[in-house]
């Protein structure tokens, strides 16, 4: 990333091969890198340090160890790994061929997930499991309404919380992702485009409501939400929800409100919370092996497309997720 503005400000260009420079850190092959809405963010309205242009983006990534610090114990090089580090103006990114990584942020990619798909999930993973598990503390027997099932986010919470016991509602924009979400577990789709969903959810709920909300959108849909909890319930958000929301059906509804930002270990420097991704990381391993959860990459890119990667994802209604692939 040159400088802040539109996809064409993502470059291709040579530059040093990282180092390690910690006894605990990894040297890493990349082989794929995901795509998420928060690099699209930064690239067009600044990254989160000052004076780090140019930088390189890309949160998500898995490929192969190369070599390991003098104090790393649980990789060896040739071990596959995946994670989700970097790519917000400080450390490298992962749109390259190479990084340099923590010992404690990697984890054992999983069996049964090609690069590609290993490299797409980890901040979607750690985003929809801490949203619904650690935030809204989502218990087996409950409703939760998940907004934009069909996306990268969504199709992972949508799985997640079946797998937790819960009855998933979800939001879709078209029939075809309907079905979509229907294939990874969705019990009801609402098509927000043809039916209000604060109705929808009253009607699939007796007048009840959900006990939570994941909420992916913000703006007006996140004001609406409100309306959709049941009294004493969760409404977790994963944006700002801006100025102007009237709080009053809130407070009536003694609602929980909850914010969700996957990134808050890295700006913070909480190894705590790093900790905390690789225990998520490794739990969701378990699950793909035991073919409880799948990954959705709909489409793949080289490394030198990325200002194509980003244009796609911000055309919006992807399904699942898209990927940067390297050294192939």
């Amino acid at each position: 990333m040159t400088a802040v503005g539109s996809p064409e400000v993502l470059v291709a260009v040579d530059v040093d091969e990282p180092a390690i420079s910690s006894p605990t850190q990894l040297k890493v092959q990349l082989k794929a890198a995901g795509v998420n809405p928060i690099d699209t963010k930064l690239r067009s309205r600044g990254v989160f340090y000052p004076d780090a242009l140019p930088a390189v983006l890309g949160c998500d990534g898995a490929g192969v160890v190369t070599a390991v610090g003098s104090a790393v114990t649980r990789f060896h090089p040739g071990d596959a790994v995946w994670f989700c580090n970097g790519g917000l103006g400080g450390a490298q990114g992962n749109y390259a061929e190479f990084t340099v990584v923590e010992e404690a942020v990697a984890r054992p990619k999983p069996a049964g997930l090609d690069f590609a798909e290993a490299a797409a999930m980890p901040l979607v993973l750690i985003t929809a499991w801490e949203a619904l598990f650690d935030r809204a503390r989502l218990q087996p027997g409950q409703s939760v309404l998940i907004h934009a099932g069909a996306g990268g986010v969504g199709h992972v919470a949508i799985q997640l919380a079946k797998h937790g016991g819960a009855r998933v509602l979800t939001t879709v924009g078209s029939a075809e992702n309907a079905q979509f979400v229907a294939a990874m577990g969705a019990d009801e789709a609402i098509l927000y485009h043809e039916q209000d969903f604060v109705a929808a959810v009253a009607g699939l709920t007796d007048g009840r409501g959900v006990d939570v909300v994941l909420d992916s959108i913000g703006g007006e849909t996140f004001r609406n939400s409100i309306r959709a909890v049941a009294h004493y319930g969760d409404l977790v958000t994963l944006l700002d929800p801006g100025a102007g929301v009237d709080w009053k059906e809130a407070r009536n509804r003694n609602l929980r409100i909850g914010f969700e930002l996957m990134l808050t270990p890295m700006l913070s420097d909480l190894p705590e919370g790093l900790a905390r991704h690789g225990e998520i990381l490794d739990e969701c391993a378990a699950l793909f092996s035991s073919g409880q959860l799948r990954a959705h990459v709909s489409q793949t890119l080289p490394l030198q497309q990325a200002a194509e990667a980003h244009w796609r994802l911000e055309q919006g209604h992807m399904q699942g997720k898209l990927v940067l692939t390297i050294n192939d």
